[in-house]
């Protein structure tokens, strides 16, 4: 079945007081893999109640294809729904618990069987269709519930933070393995998590959510090197927001005049790997703490400002030696450097 896009419209919606959507608008295209990205409270979620029917805006449209489904029931949309709780029938084993949603479109029996069991190859469970689901580990579960929710064939796919349950190492094979079947497939996906590695691994594109509000959307490289808002800036990493004076230029030129980010990771101790053309920053190092594979140093800049330093292990030749309250200098390439818009405080 065609994946279709999706327009969400000056979507608003209020719990009293409290404004959980603040005039939203998105395009989001037919087959995109589109992360909502932000911190508990943001709006992430209740929008992708919205589009899921659960939540109705009180202003506003939803737009599926051409079809306005702002006010249409949740089991009219078409579209699969992968809940953080994974929402499986503990009643059920697997290949039942696949066979549902097909069961409640009334597709005959041997071929919603087939169905399911071709599904549970694509997530590579068929060996465990008959298992119970109380049986199962977090990652087979979280295979059913996505088998269950591809298996009808839907437009559109919300995902509500499904990997926030399971352990580093099993998250990240999930991300990838939720990555290939959308690629597979090519359902259109909203996915929503407040993790920014996940987003950045996973998404064609990020809308970053703040107060109700999409702060930035735009392709995940771009939403780290180049953030629109401060927010956005610290939000997605250890991000250096820098006063203007602090910075100085290598080749002499005049200095900064903006507000600038610099991420922690784009600043180095040898000036040969940045050239010519990049910034120098001086500092008194506070702290410094080995993290394995780097360095994370702590600079006071002049006036107090602290930043961040992250040298890899590999570059980090006598990081070992630097010494509390030692005058350091650390230097950033031009191309890592963005001017950003909001106040310092």
């Amino acid at each position: 079945m065609k994946s279709l896009p999706i327009t969400i419209d000056s979507v608003r919606k209020a719990y009293g007081s409290y404004v959980a959507l603040d005039d939203v608008s998105l395009d989001i295209r037919a087959g995109e893999f589109l992360t909502l990205l932000g911190p508990s409270g943001s709006g992430k979620t209740t929008l992708l109640m919205a589009l899921a029917g659960f939540v109705r805006p009180d202003a506003g449209k939803l737009l599926m294809g051409d079809r306005n489904i702002t006010r249409l029931a949740p089991n009219k949309r078409e579209i699969g729904i992968v809940f953080q709780n994974y929402a499986l029938f503990p009643h059920m084993n697997v290949l039942a618990n696949v066979e549902y949603p097909l069961a409640l479109r009334r597709i005959p029996k041997a071929e919603a069987r087939q169905r399911a069991l071709d599904t549970l190859a694509r997530v590579k469970l068929e060996d465990l269709s008959e298992r119970s689901v109380a049986a199962l580990s977090g990652g087979q579960r979280q295979r059913v519930a996505l088998a269950r929710a591809i298996v009808f064939e839907p437009r559109v796919m919300l995902m509500d933070e499904p990997l926030s349950a399971l352990d580093k190492n099993l998250r990240e094979t999930m991300q990838y393995e939720i990555r290939r079947l959308h690629d597979d497939l090519g359902i259109t996906t909203i996915y929503v998590t407040h993790d920014q590695r996940e987003a950045l691994t996973m998404s064609d594109r990020i809308a970053v959510m703040n107060s109700g509000r999409i702060q930035q959307i735009d392709a995940p490289q771009r939403i780290y090197d180049r953030p629109s808002t401060r927010f956005v800036a610290e939000f997605m990493g250890e991000a250096n927001i820098v006063a203007p004076g602090l910075v100085r230029r290598i080749d002499g030129a005049e200095g900064q005049r903006e507000i600038l980010m610099i991420r922690a990771e784009s600043l180095h101790l040898d000036a040969s790997l940045v050239g010519r053309d990049g910034v120098a920053l001086d500092g008194t190092l506070r702290a410094k703490a080995f993290r394995g594979d780097n360095w994370l140093l702590t600079l006071a800049l002049h006036g107090g400002q602290e930043i961040l330093v992250c040298i890899p292990a590999a570059l980090a030749g006598g990081c070992a030696e630097l010494a509390t309250g030692q005058w350091v200098t650390v230097y950033a390439p031009a191309g890592k450097v963005h001017a950003i818009s909001g106040a310092m405080a």
